[in-house]
């Protein structure tokens, strides 16, 4: 009996990346920030480096803040390679429409100086 693999199961050799959701400015596409951490090769102090990647968001289900998961793939544009794989953890969306808690704010009050008398 041969040993059979679906497509389930076999593993992945494309990159995978986990990082923070920096930009939904554009259409179908995120901008992912991915930090890295490494040893300095001389100091072996730990240095935090980081990179923003596009990925490509099909339904665009990513919001700035979420952390995603990222896979590469073939290219789709100038500077995407990546594709949205899965919302690791959705961000917490505040609102500053306040009306909405029960705070009602009236109309804003200008605020006149006096102008001085020219002498």
């Amino acid at each position: 009996m041969a040993d059979v693999k679906s497509e389930a199961t076999v593993e992945s050799r494309r990159n995978e990346k986990v990082g923070q959701v920096v930009s939904t400015k554009m259409q179908k596409t995120i901008v992912v920030e991915v930090e890295m951490r490494k040893a300095h090769p001389k100091y072996q102090r730990i240095v935090k480096t980081s990179k923003k990647f596009y990925a490509h968001d099909e339904q665009n289900s990513a919001r700035v803040g979420d952390v995603v998961r990222i896979r590469e793939t073939r290219p789709l544009s100038k500077l995407k390679r990546w594709q949205l794989k899965e919302v690791l953890r959705k961000a917490v969306q505040v609102t500053t429409d306040l009306s909405s808690i029960g705070i009602h704010t009236g109309p804003e009050k200008r605020v006149t100086r006096k102008k001085k008398a020219k002498k």
